[in-house]
């Protein structure tokens, strides 16, 4: 049973209620307030009160404080009057019982409002916080729309430049084949006119030197006919032979001619091979569908450090053309930089896959194949494979001492952890 609390003490002035609550022996953290305009309810068990108080209060700005086992009102008046009791005297069960359900009512209507109002400040805070994300993202996606943009201006620029300057070398070439044709021919007409001057010059001399025979039924014209009858000996002339360049800068007696016209015809099909399927990439310009131009884009995003971008420019180059080594080359250097090592790895093995036959062109590729792929097996701890790899990429540059230390520090690495163990 609740123990009703009945020696409370209060005082009031015109305007406001002071009410003091004693609460003696119990945990008056654990209060519980339930107050309306005329109608008061604190229980802290064991204790109970309750009061029906004599005239409206203010209850949204009265206040209620906890000192030493007390609680401590101040109730505002809704009227500036003298109260002459703090409860109301000399009322009916049934008037007080319609207090209360009133007073319950108001504090559920009350509670409802303020729900109702929380979820509408809740929803006008969760829209305006959408509309400053809103407004964030498309000032986000404007400036990256204008990077873009600029970024292709100045790629556009510079590609014209290189045409240009392709253009200008071209004339410049075509100008000097028209000028070493000019002399050439001018050449030839200087060398034809000579021999027909010696041929003359030797069928004038013949025809003086034949002599007139007695008794003869011809005469001196009729045998210049004869002479002159025969046809005049071809002119001579120089004809000039040029041979393409060899692309390998070995002898021809130190190279392997089959392995070298294998892996010409290998890059060939590889610049000339395209995969089928374009569906994905129709809103690419022309200049972004070629590999070259996108390998160039991943390397300048490699050098300022942006490997995530370089990754991607590399991803939609083998995505036009899966035949280009350097392409698995350069995104491993970027996964390693990134340590996805596992893709390295792979990138790496790709490449080797791609670089046969093994010949001086693509030497350097390969040493960089086995270099970054025994590195990233090294950072796996996986120092067997990394020392096979380095020592690969030795046997294909024995001079290299960076190479040749490096070998040295995983197999010093190897012995130790073999001793340790």
């Amino acid at each position: 049973m609740p123990v009703w609390v009945r020696d409370y003490s209060w005082r009031q002035t015109d305007t406001a209620v002071f009410l003091s609550l004693p609460m003696r022996g119990a945990r008056v953290t654990q209060a519980n307030i339930f107050c309306t305009d005329q109608y008061l309810k604190v229980n802290v068990p064991p204790f109970l009160f309750e009061a029906i108080l004599y005239a409206p209060v203010d209850d949204t700005s009265s206040t209620a404080k906890i000192r030493n086992e007390t609680i401590f009102f101040t109730l505002y008046k809704k009227e500036v009057a003298m109260w002459e009791s703090l409860v109301m005297e000399n009322g009916d069960k049934e008037k007080m019982q319609r207090i209360r359900e009133n007073a319950v009512i108001k504090a559920q209507e009350k509670a409802d409002e303020e729900e109702k109002s929380k979820a509408v400040t809740k929803r006008e805070h969760k829209k305006f916080a959408l509309e400053a994300t809103m407004k964030l993202e498309e000032a986000e996606r404007k400036r990256i729309e204008n990077l873009k943009e600029e970024e292709r201006k100045k790629v556009t620029e510079e590609l014209e430049i290189w045409k240009e300057k392709q253009r200008n070398e071209e004339k410049q070439r075509r100008i000097q084949r028209e000028e070493e044709i000019r002399r050439e021919r001018k050449l030839i007409e200087e060398k034809k006119k000579q021999e027909i001057n010696k041929t003359l010059k030797a069928g004038t001399s013949k025809a003086r030197s034949i002599p007139t025979k007695a008794g003869s039924s011809g005469n001196i014209f009729s045998e210049k006919l004869k002479e002159e009858s025969f046809p005049a000996p071809r002119s001579a002339g120089t004809i000039k032979i040029s041979f393409t360049s060899r692309v390998f800068p070995t002898a021809l007696r130190e190279s392997r001619v089959a392995e070298e016209e294998e892996w010409l015809h290998k890059q060939a099909e590889a610049r000339r091979a395209m995969n089928a399927n374009f569906s994905e990439l129709k809103d690419l310009n022309e200049e972004e569908k070629n590999p070259d131009w996108l390998k160039d884009k991943g390397n300048k995003m490699f050098a300022t450090g942006n490997y995530l971008a370089a990754v991607n420019a590399y991803n939609l180059a083998i995505l036009l053309n899966n035949k280009i080594p350097v392409l698995y080359l350069n995104r491993a250097a970027c996964h390693l930089k990134l340590r996805n090592l596992h893709k390295t790895i792979e990138d790496s093995s790709k490449a080797l896959e791609l670089l046969i036959p093994p010949v001086p062109d693509n030497a350097d590729a390969r040493v960089k194949a086995y270099v970054r792929r025994g590195t990233a097996f090294c950072q796996l701890e996986l120092y067997a494979e990394g020392l096979q790899d380095y020592e690969a990429a030795l046997k294909i540059d024995p001079t290299n001492k960076t190479l040749e230390q490096d070998a040295e520090k995983i197999q010093h690495i190897i012995h130790g952890t073999a001793q340790d163990s």
